[in-house]
């Protein structure tokens, strides 16, 4: 269930951002906190190539969790600094690096998965 949506600032030049590179460190950094399983985990990159980061052309990555609630507080502020190091290692000039854990209502989510 868990859902990663990584938004970041895209300048045209695909050597400074690998989307897939920085999927998978993601979703194995996710799974190493032990606050969700690896085979519930999805990911997905979203690029802007229209964007302001305080009112300047700063480039930015910005990775929102959504969580159906019930973590811990505890859980969620080691899942988010567990990201934001792993995005630090890997976007080392990107000034401005955010994680955001949204808990979902677990009432209110609803899914349909083929199986087959």
């Amino acid at each position: 269930m868990p859902h990663l949506v990584i938004e970041y600032s895209h300048d045209g030049h695909q050597d400074s951002f690998d989307a897939q590179t920085l999927m998978l460190a993601l979703h194995h950094c996710a799974a190493g906190t032990g606050v969700m399983k690896a085979e519930d985990i999805k990911i997905r990159a979203i690029p802007y190539v229209d964007y302001l980061v305080a009112g300047r052309r700063l480039g930015f990555c910005h990775v929102s969790v959504h969580l159906l609630a019930g973590r811990t507080s505890e859980q969620k502020l080691r899942l988010s600094t567990a990201l934001r190091a792993t995005m630090s290692d890997l976007l080392p000039h990107t000034e401005s690096l955010s994680v955001d854990i949204v808990d979902m209502d677990p009432e209110s989510y609803k899914k349909r998965l083929l199986t087959g």
